[in-house]
């Protein structure tokens, strides 16, 4: 199955459009990982842990999306965009992550 952010797919004709499909992905981040972001706030740097769950998150949310546009018959998603968001705080941290597009039959 085709997954593009774009309205369409090069050399190829949109049939159909099946409808709005959306797939997401929340996370949580536990308490070490929090901590170790709080020292790279103070020293700089990337946090590897972070970047690893956002990783997880964005890929399980595309593919919940692509599942969820297979049950509709669909050859391709078109205009996927990426949602993020974090809730919580202290040691209760989740990463939320939304994929949404129009699920497509292509000729």
């Amino acid at each position: 199955m085709i997954i593009t952010t774009t309205d369409g797919v090069d050399g190829r004709r949109v049939t159909a459009y099946l409808g709005l499909v959306s797939g997401d992905a929340v996370m949580g981040t536990n308490i070490f990982r929090d901590m170790l972001a709080s020292v790279r706030d103070i020293v700089g740097g990337r946090s590897g842990s972070y970047e690893q769950i956002l990783r997880e998150a964005k890929d399980a949310a595309v593919a919940d999306l692509q599942e969820r546009a297979a049950q509709l018959g669909a050859d391709a998603v078109v205009g996927v965009d990426l949602d993020y968001e974090v809730v919580g705080g202290d040691s209760k941290t989740m990463l939320i992550v939304s994929a949404n597009g129009t699920a497509v039959k292509l000729g």
